[in-house]
């Protein structure tokens, strides 16, 4: 099977939790500390082997497009005014070993539906999909344990944790068998249901490892809930024809889709951060 190079990053959604802060800014450039969320999913993607970036669009996202192009009237002012730090933080988005590409999800049908306007992209590859709104800190990048999962078992992965269970409305959640080493093979999985019908506990966050067998069942799935082309809907009808594991990863993921958890990503960054994180941390002990 191919190494997994290419990953798709669903960047189209409206982010109407953080309105008006979202209402002409993608929520995806929100920063945490210095750098917005979808630079940290690239960067994660990056470290991961990964060297074609796949963004999946819609309206009033062009800084996306931005932040990661060339800004020769920027990079000049810095070199003229010697500040070869900042210089080499821009450079550095994205290596010239990869590669950018773009594409339009015309109307908000749901993430199944973002995922497959990559299909002709993906050309029949084994992929990622990273989901910015998940912030993941990990010693090992959350995709990469992914893929080394996904090359043993030659299988899609999907990333899991255990969630408080009063909160299964908000995921998609995997019922499935045994474990091993933190790897579960699914046995179903269903779109954000009520506590008392969950199946688990375990709920799917916005990192998956798929085989290209995916786009077939995102062709053929009806709209499910919301009315939208659901990725879990996708996932379930792949399950009738190949396994699927779950993989309930190493590390901490922040939920930057919701405020509380983007707040706690800020405060957790700055704490770690190599500029500010010793007087953030002092501020915060005499702040309490």
């Amino acid at each position: 099977m191919k190494a997994i190079k290419k990953a798709v990053f669903p960047v189209a959604g409206l982010g109407t939790r953080f309105l008006p802060a979202t209402k002409a800014n993608p929520k995806e450039m929100l920063p945490v500390v210095d750098k917005p969320l979808i630079q940290y999913a690239v960067e994660e993607a990056i470290q991961s082997g990964i060297t074609e970036l796949i963004f999946v669009t819609g309206r009033n996202k062009r800084s996306i497009e931005d932040h990661f192009d060339k800004n020769v009237e920027l990079e000049a002012s810095l070199i003229a005014s010697n500040k070869n730090f900042l210089l080499e933080s821009i450079r550095s988005i994205i290596p010239s070993h990869v590669k950018c590409i773009y594409t339009r999800q015309s109307e908000p049908l749901g993430l199944g539906h973002a995922v497959l306007q990559a299909k002709t992209i993906i050309n029949d590859e084994p992929f990622a999909v990273l989901l910015a709104d998940d912030l993941t800190d990990a010693h090992t990048p959350v995709l990469k344990q992914l893929i080394l999962q996904h090359q043993k078992e030659q299988s899609s992965v999907i990333a899991i944790e255990d969630i408080p269970k009063e909160k299964t409305v908000q995921y998609g959640i995997v019922d499935v068998g045994d474990s091993k080493n933190n790897l579960y093979k699914i046995n179903s999985i269903v779109e954000k249901p009520q506590p008392i019908d969950a199946p688990s506990t375990l709920g799917v966050i916005g990192r998956y490892v798929f085989n290209p067998e995916i786009f077939d069942c995102l062709e053929k799935i009806k709209p499910g809930k919301g009315g939208e082309i659901q990725l879990t809907d996708a996932i379930q009808m792949l399950l009738g024809q190949q396994a699927i594991f779950a993989y309930l990863f190493e590390g901490k993921r922040y939920d930057c889709g919701d405020k509380l958890g983007f707040i706690k990503a800020n405060i957790e960054f700055s704490k770690k951060h190599p500029e500010i994180g010793k007087e953030f941390t002092e501020f915060l002990k005499s702040a309490s």
